[in-house]
């Protein structure tokens, strides 16, 4: 009798944990439904990623990110942006998104100073504004998400060090009215002075973003520097065109180069041994979490704080990697 009671007792105590662990089950289903219908809003509530020299592949992952949110929160993204390097035009571009009065806009700015009226004119009239990639540090633009650049430029300037056995003559090709290109070469040029006694930073030029001008300026630089051993350029299109001024030029094989970003054309220099490194940056963690910030100050979903709080983190670094030879074929576009 003993046994069957507990037996009987048995049986209950499993049927109780089965209740209890369905029961808790079905209570997490719930609040993940719950989470997933209250970050969702409306397929005509539009979000706008504004860009500078909106053609080239290094925005393409950024809008991907941009994309992949907008799907994730049921709603509609557009992508403009200034065809040239020229500020006047991203303004215009600027003035125009906010005349439609989007539910936001993640900008990247193409000069910290000049945007920052219309960006605070935006933001005045209502609408959110994150900026990513590039910063404009006096706007009242909530957040910026993007690279650590002068972090970036110190990665670069010890990747310089271990390439040419901490000794030489180096020079930087950058753009420089661009903040976050002021950061990168800062950060290059400080570390180089502080940490590699034996390195120099001879000079810096503008490869004013462009392939053709930034190998123009590399072609003068290997003619006045023919002791040169190494090129840190800050952006994509520089380094293509660097890359082919050093392969073109017959006394120069030995420089080294460091390029950003992961464009096509820059992955095969890397594959093929004309730029020794490239840095990669976070460009779909931007797109996609500027779109997230802008959909919480869309919707309210930050939580009530004290005046002066930030409503969401000031900065979000999206993260860098070195990209190599050995680890390059992981960064060409599946």
């Amino acid at each position: 009798m003993k046994k069957l009671l507990l037996v009987y007792v048995f049986l209950i105590g499993v049927f109780l944990i089965y209740v209890y662990n369905y029961h808790l089950q079905a209570s997490r289903i719930r609040t993940v439904n719950q989470e997933e219908q209250t970050l969702q809003g409306k397929i005509e509530e539009t979000y706008v990623m504004v860009t500078f020299l909106s053609g080239i592949d290094y925005w393409k992952n950024c809008l991907k990110g941009f994309e992949d949110a907008a799907q994730a929160l049921n709603v509609s993204v557009e992508y403009r942006g200034a065809t040239q390097y020229d500020v006047n035009e991203q303004v215009t571009v600027l003035e125009q998104v906010i005349a439609k009065k989007p539910a936001g806009i993640a900008i990247s700015a193409i000069d910290p100073n000049k945007l920052t009226g219309t960006i605070n004119k935006a933001v005045e009239q209502g609408i959110p504004v994150v900026l990513f990639d590039s910063d404009a540090l006096s706007s009242k633009a909530f957040s910026f998400l993007g690279t650590n650049n002068y972090n970036a430029g110190v990665t670069a300037a010890h990747k310089m060090a271990e390439l040419l056995g901490k000794k030489g003559k180096v020079a930087v090709i950058t753009l420089p009215n661009q903040l976050n290109h002021q950061q990168r070469t800062k950060g290059f040029i400080e570390t180089i002075d502080k940490e590699y006694p034996e390195m120099e930073v001879v000079t810096v030029k503008d490869g004013k973003g462009d392939a053709l001008a930034s190998k123009q300026a590399a072609l003068e630089l290997l003619k006045q520097y023919p002791e040169l051993s190494g090129i840190f350029v800050t952006e994509a299109n520089g380094g293509v065109g660097v890359g082919e001024a050093v392969a073109s030029f017959a006394t120069a094989k030995k420089v080294k180069i460091i390029s950003f970003d992961t464009d096509k054309r820059t992955l095969d220099m890397v594959k093929q041994g004309m730029i020794e490194a490239t840095l990669a940056q976070g460009t779909w963690n931007m797109g996609y979490w500027s779109l997230q910030f802008l959909f919480h100050l869309h919707h309210r979903l930050t939580p009530s704080l004290p005046s002066g709080y930030p409503l969401l983190p000031a900065y979000m670094d999206t993260g860098i990697t070195v990209v190599t030879k050995e680890n390059v074929d992981s960064f060409y576009a599946k």
